[in-house]
């Protein structure tokens, strides 16, 4: 998967294209994602002893990982990404339109 937990990434497909949010939990397995303000859905919750009050709560759903760009601050949009080895040996994400290191 080309995205990571704690990447800011900018939504490119569905119903809320355009928006841009951190990723709070990334599932490989299933290639999906979960963007903070994305993809909300409504959950009918029931109480139980941890959660006192239960109704209706809203949470963000996952996103497949296909329908996401990582955000560069640098150029200010959603852009792909290359890697690149650094002379130290460490190997880091670059922006693929400025070269700038998203790590």
């Amino acid at each position: 998967m080309h995205v990571k937990k704690g990447d800011t990434v900018v939504v490119i497909a569905g119903k809320d294209k355009g928006k841009k949010g951190k990723v709070l939990t990334a599932i490989p397995k299933k290639d999906r994602v979960i963007v903070e303000g994305a993809n909300m859905v409504t959950k009918h919750q029931r109480p139980n002893p941890q959660l006192q009050q239960g109704g209706i709560i809203h949470q963000e759903g996952p996103i497949h990982v296909s329908n996401v760009m990582i955000y560069c601050d640098k150029c200010k949009q959603g852009v792909r990404i290359g890697h690149k080895l650094l002379d130290n040996g460490n190997k880091v994400r670059v922006c693929k339109k400025c070269g700038e290191v998203l790590d």
